[in-house]
């Protein structure tokens, strides 16, 4: 057996599985960081998908639930937005409580899927495109934007007739 000097080094991994077939997935990581735009439930929401590409359906549904508290968290503050007394103050309270929870999903779900991700199938695994989830993304951004307008125009007219 001869070896070829002029060859790039080899070096072996032995905690990326090199024969273990990966699904398709959408980038954990840049997953992520779209969230900063779009809200972590952008990003839990395609982590869930890729938790149940990669068969770990626990990890899905704590996904999942990630999803909820945020769905909830937007419209409270939203909603607290707009009733909330014109100051100052409030929209940066809820602009940092936001960002706090934004780092809080990162760290306790969204990490954890890009190590996963990265110690199993390293940068080698099929991708998903990202056309249709930022497009979804940002209809869904619009009509939330609209809708919540639209609810703060109804309960301002209702509030004035009271």
């Amino acid at each position: 057996m001869t070896t070829n000097l002029y060859a790039p080094p080899k070096a072996h991994l032995a905690d990326i599985l090199q024969h273990e077939a990966a699904p398709a997935l959408w980038n954990p990581g840049a997953a992520a960081s779209w969230s900063v735009l779009f809200s972590p439930v952008f990003g839990a929401f395609l982590h869930m998908k890729n938790w149940q590409a990669l068969g770990e359906s626990e990890k899905a549904a704590g996904a999942k639930k990630w999803i909820a508290i945020y769905i909830v968290t937007i419209v409270g503050f939203a909603l607290a937005g707009a009733f909330l007394p014109n100051d100052t103050a409030i929209p940066a309270i809820l602009r940092l409580c936001g960002f706090g929870l934004l780092l809080a999903w990162y760290y306790a779900s969204g990490k954890p899927q890009v190590d996963f991700v990265k110690a199993r199938y390293g940068k080698d695994y099929p991708r998903k495109g990202w056309a249709q989830p930022l497009i979804i993304a940002l209809g869904v951004v619009i009509g939330f934007v609209f809708l919540i307008g639209a609810l703060v125009g109804v309960l301002a007219v209702v509030l004035r007739r009271s």
